[in-house]
């Protein structure tokens, strides 16, 4: 990579940034929403055990994980309906900046965004709720949120690739609120029913949950958990190239 495309690169990677933090949607479900939550259901729930794991620390993990599938989910795949709407895409196919250059500030953007959102929210757990752990749980369970959660982005550009932006605003919402409740984020999957929890474990928002989860209670990431998350991120990712060759060969 020459100095010329370093710098192209940089500078869409920094305008990526500034649309998100400027986007209301962003800021109210990835950032506010996840801390409400958090403090609300925290508060009510007390000092309780969960899997051998204390309350607290695991709905801040499971509020960490909502807020990084938000932004890595229905924002990303908002901001790219509305760029292939726009036909950014297609003017970006004419400049100097080569595709992978796009993609690569797409991705460091992202990563960028999430990473804010874990020490955001790991920062308000301890000191807003005194959450006490060793820094080698608060490392290892914020790398694996941080990276795992980036496996969403496979989703945002499935949805991403639908030619309308605003039927995307909605479904996504639908979808990411409906695997949020569901896989558990919102309230401990031990306390759904069978049905419910063979549920939960199928999805994605479950598996990136689980890993944090394991890691509060001294154990490791559960690899069949990565195995389906790597699965999604495929399967995503295949029928989203599929879609976008179609739309561009009609």
């Amino acid at each position: 990579m020459n100095q010329t495309m370093l710098r192209a690169t940089i500078a869409q990677c920094k305008a990526e940034l500034l649309r998100t933090f400027r986007n209301r949607r962003f800021v109210i479900f990835s950032v506010l929403m996840p801390i409400l939550f958090f403090f609300l259901f925290s508060s009510s729930v007390g000092d309780q055990q969960v899997d051998g794991v204390n309350f607290t620390s695991y709905y801040l993990m499971s509020m960490t994980c909502y807020g990084i599938i938000g932004a890595s989910f229905t924002t990303f795949s908002q901001r790219l309906a509305r760029e292939r709407s726009q036909g950014w895409i297609k003017m970006l196919k004419i400049t100097p900046l080569p595709s992978w250059a796009y993609i690569l500030s797409k991705i460091g953007a992202q990563a960028i965004i999430n990473l804010f959102i874990v020490v955001m929210m790991f920062a308000v757990g301890g000191f807003g709720k005194h959450i006490d752990l060793p820094v080698s749980t608060w490392l290892s369970c914020g790398l694996w949120i941080w990276v795992g959660g980036m496996s969403f982005m496979a989703l945002g550009t499935l949805f991403g690739s639908m030619r309308n932006p605003d039927a995307v605003q909605v479904i996504s919402m639908i979808v990411y609120m409906g695997m949020s409740v569901l896989g558990g984020l919102w309230m401990p999957v031990s306390t759904m029913s069978k049905t419910m929890q063979d549920i939960a474990k199928a999805l994605p928002t479950y598996r990136l949950g689980q890993g944090a989860w394991n890691m509060l209670g001294g154990g490791t990431v559960d690899w069949s958990g990565i195995g389906i998350l790597v699965a999604y991120v495929v399967v995503f990712m295949v029928l989203s190239s599929y879609i976008m060759r179609k739309q561009e060969a009609v």
